[in-house]
């Protein structure tokens, strides 16, 4: 897998949430002035060796996404779960999921939502 692709509504913001909160490093950032939009790749490695998560930024648009039913998450494996999500609470995330393990199961998630409403998985490994 290369890359998972999600439009954004405000570039900095979610270039933060991704790196500042969930400490993925800004790989590159490229402006398309023709098509009027910008991609910025963020993850935890380059992306010769890593699957990297690309946001979408077009300049012109001005209402909210719609999410779709079909999305679900995006999962990040993090080594403590109940640390990561106190730190991210204390940062002003939204955990609407707090952690615990999960139903019908054992493994330790919680859900934290990006600043567009997309939801990430926290799953302890």
């Amino acid at each position: 897998m290369l890359h998972t692709m999600i439009r954004v509504r405000d570039l900095d913001k979610s270039i933060s949430f991704y790196c500042d909160h969930l400490k993925m490093k800004l790989i590159r950032r490229n402006d398309y002035p023709s098509g009027k939009f910008t991609l910025a790749f963020v993850g935890y490695g380059d992306e010769e060796n890593n699957t990297v998560l690309e946001l979408t930024y077009n300049w012109e648009q001005d209402k909210d996404y719609d999410l779709g039913s079909g999305f679900g998450h995006i999962a990040l494996g993090v080594s403590d779960i109940y640390s990561v999500c106190e730190g991210l609470e204390k940062q002003g995330i939204e955990i609407p999921r707090k952690p615990g393990p999960m139903k019908h199961g054992k493994t330790l998630i919680a859900f934290v939502k990006d600043p567009d409403g997309y939801m990430i998985e926290l799953i302890e490994k």
